[in-house]
């Protein structure tokens, strides 16, 4: 009877033993797996001495804030929103600090965002975190209207419809680590700017609805580190908003990652309208309308001219221009006109040349640092590598009777740009001249 006992005993505590290997194989294979999926996902891991060279990388621009904005410290925070700034970066800290103007030509005080993250990853810190900015406008989210009084706002210097680099998913990554953490927020409640905003009725729709912006509509959740979203729009579903078709597809739907890689371009097709392209700024006299016959028409003027439902397949939208520029193949960068806004997805193509200030010539494969492009700039879409001009070898042996065109261009030491047909004197133009001619 003993010796059964100790039989019992022993079978006991082998089970016991058994059910804990079992269970901890169980944990370690748990743990494992979600390691491997944050890896996979592009999730970047923060060490604390990463996030302490983070936080001292840091680039203070608060003392920039514009006078006119009153500080109001924020209540709750209930909501990180990620916005992209459709400008360059000089364009979005003066627009962040300072303010933009509006229709009736009032500029707002500034204070539209907490942090901007440039192309290259640097972050500035544009308004302390405990104050309100004024950066989610016309916005609902679960019944809750005006986000900003409850959120941070994040600007991520680029445009909608191209991506955003892997430096600027490292920085911010980092920082909505370090801000989930101070106000205990989850992956949920980072939303970007297109989530939240809604608009008024207008040509395309007839009550309140989403797709007033489409900001932020490439941010990668993955490559930010974040695992869980949102399956279902809260405010359409309980019929407080009418759905905006493209963007409940985009954000709502499976393989939300995939769709990054066919992100939506500039030009009017039939499934992308003007407003799936610009949202709000549809209307506004600083959205340029290039038509297929290259005529070039403010937005502010198509509904009294062409019409928005007949505004031509395959016209060109242009954002945030001040005005349209004059008619010639050489652009210049400057606020408000950056690469992208004049050359689209062509910005860092061979065939795209920029024209420093300094008269380097460089190819759009040729630079790294967008946010550092100077002011002044010219630059040319479609062109051949520039020829020299020599004794033997003349602006007509190369072009042609084509040389005095305004589609010649034509580099001038001393950096001067200009099309063939503002050259008066071919037969004295100096040594080290190059021209360029179209593809």
């Amino acid at each position: 009877m003993q010796k059964i006992n100790k039989n019992i005993h022993r079978f006991d505590i082998y089970v016991v033993l058994q059910k804990f290997f079992v269970f901890s194989f169980i944990v370690f294979l748990v743990l494992f797996q979600t390691q491997s999926e944050s890896f996979a996902s592009g999730r970047y891991y923060k060490t604390s001495s990463e996030i302490k060279n983070f936080q001292r990388s840091i680039i203070d621009y608060r003392k920039y804030i514009g006078k006119r904005f009153k500080k109001k410290i924020r209540k709750k925070t209930k909501y990180i929103i990620i916005h992209t700034s459709e400008l360059g970066k000089d364009s979005t800290l003066k627009v962040v600090l300072k303010g933009k103007k509006i229709t009736n030509g009032y500029r707002t005080p500034g204070g539209h965002a907490h942090y901007v993250i440039a192309r290259n990853g640097k972050t500035y810190r544009t308004l302390d975190k405990k104050y309100r900015a004024d950066h989610a406008g016309l916005s609902m989210w679960q019944g809750q209207e005006n986000i900003s009084d409850i959120s941070i706002g994040i600007e991520l210097v680029g445009y909608h419809n191209y991506p955003l680099t892997n430096q600027q998913y490292k920085s911010v990554s980092i920082l909505l680590k370090i801000l989930k953490k101070i106000y205990y927020l989850s992956d949920k409640d980072i939303l970007t700017h297109s989530q939240i905003a809604y608009g008024k009725p207008n040509p395309w729709f007839k009550k309140n609805h989403r797709g007033r912006k489409r900001c932020a509509q490439n941010f990668d959740r993955k490559k930010a580190g974040l695992t869980y979203h949102w399956t279902y729009d809260p405010d359409v579903r309980s019929g407080r908003l009418l759905a905006d078709p493209s963007l409940t597809s985009y954000f709502y739907t499976p393989a939300i990652t995939s769709k990054l890689n066919h992100l939506p371009s500039n030009i009017i097709t039939k499934k992308n309208s003007a407003w799936s392209i610009a949202g709000e700024a549809y209307n506004l006299s600083s959205t340029i309308y290039i038509l297929p016959d290259g005529k070039k028409l403010p937005g502010n003027s198509i509904g009294s001219t062409i019409g928005w439902n007949f505004l031509p397949l395959y016209t060109k939208v242009i954002l945030n221009k001040q005005k349209p520029e004059m008619k010639t193949v050489i652009k210049i960068i400057r606020d408000g006109a950056t690469a992208w806004s004049h050359a689209g997805i062509l910005y860092n193509d061979k065939h795209t040349f920029y024209i420093l200030p300094s008269g380097n010539i460089v190819s759009g494969t040729q630079i790294s640092d967008w946010d550092d492009l100077p002011l002044g700039t010219r630059l040319i879409i479609g062109y051949k590598h520039p020829v020299s001009i020599t004794k033997k070898q003349t602006a007509f042996s190369i072009a042609g009777h084509e040389y005095n065109s305004e589609n010649i261009v034509y580099y001038i030491p001393e950096n001067k740009v200009v099309t063939g047909n503002q050259i008066k004197g071919f037969h004295h133009l100096p040594k080290g001249t190059k021209i360029f001619l179209p593809l």
